[in-house]
């Protein structure tokens, strides 16, 4: 039997990245605010004419991108704002971190945002709105937007699995006022760690810039927005979330591989999910009408495994051929799962989300694999599925 394949691995870096590198080791110019053509300051330019937003701010991380978002935002202390049950933990976190009460909505079976329940949250009392394109599954924009402008409430989008979706010919990260991407070694673009945020609110970019990091006069190294910076100038804590000039280094050559990638994974991925929807035990929920996904991992639905044993069965025989399967809400201390945030204190009851994760199943899908590759992948959670409910089913007998 072929092994399954590494689904861990990246993609290597480009030997653009790795020659850039060895000059700034050479020069030690690794702070992004040294020269007007840092690397960093090269790739917020890039990025920005890549989505078709005025200003992007390149930071430590997404989860530094959500926050300064928050604080840019100039909500007050104990602010609520509504986001996905059905996010990472870091999401939640950035909320508390800016001094903000998370209120969770309600996520359905196809991982997307219930809108019933969101448009019964999104009361009076809601300050903004972070809408998680978890996993790259695209919530109804047109109706969230809808929905929060009818409120005047800002969305900022958090898009970290989501650079290079498109959702009715919009880029998502630019439809609500601010999008939030990571370059976290599992995404789309990896450095390692790094975020970048965009926007076409010239305030909001402006005391993003200044919190960030852009102590003193730094700020005259961002094109724009001069006498915003002026305004804010010493009005604004300084968190010291800025990315170096390295990561910068290793994402700017990275961009022009974003089409293909894209292209690839989405290949990759519903390749594999007409296999795995072929099987009664398995299901993949297809992508909303307007949605253009970038997926480079699958998210399936167990179906009609009535106990929780079943379903770590099915974890096991997955593994047992080679392939990891992680179910959210059976996986320990999964940070995905809402119960596990035990720092916002009462766990709220949201039976519909946690019912989903209590079935709904992770597994990386490359964009870089074979094939061949994927037919092993997809045969194994076929397989692993037939195992623990049995052939008789699948095969109409």
């Amino acid at each position: 039997m072929a092994l399954a394949p590494n689904v861990y691995d990246a993609e290597p870096i480009p030997e653009a990245a790795r020659a850039e590198i060895e000059r700034l080791l050479s020069s030690g110019d690794l702070f992004r605010y040294t020269s007007d053509n840092a690397p960093v300051a090269l790739l917020e330019a890039e990025f920005a004419q890549m989505m078709g937003s005025r200003y992007a701010l390149a930071v430590s991380s997404c989860s530094a991108a959500l926050f300064l978002s928050l604080k840019a935002l100039d909500l007050p202390a104990g602010a609520r704002v509504l986001i996905p049950a059905f996010t990472f933990a870091a999401v939640p976190s950035a909320v508390v971190h800016a001094d903000c009460v998370p209120v969770l909505a309600e996520v359905g079976e196809n991982y997307r945002i219930d809108l019933d329940d969101f448009a019964a949250r999104l009361d009076d009392d809601i300050a903004a709105v972070i809408i998680s394109h978890m996993r790259g599954h695209t919530s109804d924009m047109d109706a969230i937007m809808e929905l929060a402008e009818a409120k005047g409430v800002p969305v900022i989008e958090d898009a970290a699995h989501s650079l290079g979706t498109v959702w009715g010919g919009r880029k998502i990260g630019t439809i609500g006022k601010i999008g939030c991407f990571s370059f976290q070694s599992y995404k789309l673009v990896n450095s390692g760690e790094g975020g970048i945020l965009v926007t076409d609110d010239p305030e909001v970019a402006a005391r993003a810039i200044i919190m960030s990091g852009a102590y003193e006069h730094n700020w005259k190294k961002h094109p724009g927005m001069q006498n915003s910076f002026h305004h804010w100038q010493n009005k604004l804590p300084l968190y010291n979330m800025r990315m170096s000039n390295i990561a910068a280094a290793i994402v700017r050559p990275q961009l022009p591989e974003v089409a293909r990638r894209v292209r690839d994974g989405r290949a990759n991925h519903d390749y594999v999910a007409e296999q795995l929807n072929a099987s009664p035990w398995l299901d993949v929920p297809p992508p909303l009408e307007p949605e253009e996904r970038a997926p480079d991992s699958i998210q399936f639905n167990l179906v009609g495994f009535d106990s929780d044993d079943e379903a770590r069965a099915f974890q096991a025989a997955a593994k047992a051929r080679g392939v990891s399967v992680q179910v959210f809400g059976l996986s320990q201390d999964n940070a995905r799962a809402f119960w596990n945030w035990q720092f916002l204190g009462e766990t709220p009851e949201l039976p519909k989300t946690r019912a989903m994760l209590m079935r709904a199943c992770d597994t990386r899908l490359p964009a870089r694999l074979s094939r061949e590759e994927l037919d092993i992948i997809a045969g194994a959670l076929v397989a692993a599925a037939e195992e623990v409910k049995g052939e008789t089913r699948a095969y109409g007998t």
